[in-house]
């Protein structure tokens, strides 16, 4: 997992070719062109989309995690809840390994709240739980990179 601002998003290259070539895109001038339609970068390798939704309580969000994919949420407008576990301390309850998606209900290990400015790194291994409400429920605005980091 990587927490970190906008700003310091280069200063993590070097990790996976892939990631490199997200990080280099956390900009305001990318991350505004980004819509809800999926944006490719490398195919079906490195890609974005803008999601915007309703925060919710902790209770109704699940954990999900990833074994090809990494994901990088950067929060563009308002906050979320979020929570990191390793899967295995989880109870799993579907999957679609067709989509790289694993899905699990249980305890986060840590806690943090995304706000703009923000980005979070999670590699496969870090299961998260995202959407959650802070202050009650806000609609949020973000935008999420998928990469690709295992065949």
């Amino acid at each position: 997992m990587i927490y970190a601002k906008h700003q310091d998003a280069l200063s993590y290259r070097g990790i996976h070719p892939n990631l490199d070539l997200a990080l280099e895109r956390i900009t305001p001038e990318f991350l505004a062109g980004v819509g809800p339609e999926r944006l490719e970068i490398k195919g079906g390798d490195v890609y974005a989309t803008r999601f915007t939704y309703e925060t919710i309580p902790a209770e109704e969000s699940f954990f999900e995690a990833h074994k090809k994919y990494l994901d990088i949420h950067i929060m563009v407008d308002g906050s979320e809840g979020v929570e990191i576990s390793p899967p295995e301390t989880l109870a799993e309850f579907d999957r679609v390994e067709a989509n790289d998606f694993y899905a699990y209900r249980g305890k986060g290990n840590y806690k943090l709240v995304l706000s703009p400015g923000d980005f979070l790194v999670v590699f496969p291994g870090d299961a998260h739980r995202i959407k959650m409400q802070v202050d009650g429920p806000k609609t949020v605005s973000k935008v999420v990179f998928k990469v690709k980091i295992y065949d």
